[in-house]
């Protein structure tokens, strides 16, 4: 009951965050969004973390100690991946967070921010994209090639670690279906992915707004 009411909250907050990012991204427009639309993203958020966090738990209770590694790779990626693309971009030094915030005071603040930012995309897509060259630190385009990097890798990560998990998996799973729980795991991500695509293709309250739609970028 905990761990179901404890996923209904965390789904319940990324759906929020997702309402909130198309309103900052589109702040100029009216934004409306349909039941269908939050329909969507609940059964997209709801697929994509409850897969997320069984993959990450099975595979942990057979090897305990790569896990930790696993998480640490996700996370370091995440955390430096704002800072690369920012010092590629060799944009000047963000000083209008707040000004009484000395250089040092920026940095951490920031430092936070790609935290946070990290701490998500180790479990789902992120509905804001981190972008420091920004004013307002958060990218403004919608782009398409980024998210199917994220979810082609990240369905592949799945795949690998239920493998390992298939493979080094104790006599605890004996009663289970292991090759039932992995095809199930597996179909239930692409489920999360599915509902995705159906929100950006006909749900998105500012669809007509793309350059290209998510099936014409894919």
């Amino acid at each position: 009951i905990f761990m179901v009411l404890s996923l209904l909250s965390i789904v319940y907050g990324a759906l929020r965050c997702n309402i909130l990012a198309i309103k900052i991204k589109y702040d100029d427009y009216s934004v409306r969004v349909k039941p269908a639309a939050y329909l969507c993203i609940f059964m997209w958020r709801s697929f994509e973390i409850a897969t997320r966090v069984t993959v990450l738990v099975l595979f942990g209770s057979v090897l305990q100690s790569w896990v930790f590694l696993v998480v640490l790779l996700n996370f370091l990626g995440f955390f430096l991946y704002p800072w690369i693309l920012f010092w590629l971009s060799k944009s000047p030094f963000p000083e209008n967070i707040e000004k009484e915030l000395s250089r040092l005071g920026t940095t951490i603040v920031l430092c936070l921010l790609t935290f946070l930012y990290a701490g998500i995309n180790m479990f789902c897509w992120s509905a804001a994209q981190v972008e420091l060259s920004d004013p307002d630190l958060i990218s403004k385009s919608q782009n398409w090639y980024r998210m199917t990097v994220y979810y082609i890798v990240r369905l592949m990560e799945n795949a690998f670690l239920l493998l390992m998990w298939y493979i080094y998996r104790t006599d605890f799973y004996l009663y289970v279906c292991a090759p039932m729980l992995f095809l199930q795991l597996l179909i239930g991500y692409c489920m999360g992915i599915f509902f995705m695509l159906v929100f950006y293709q006909f749900c998105h309250p500012c669809k007509k707004l793309f350059s290209s739609s998510i099936t014409e970028a894919l």
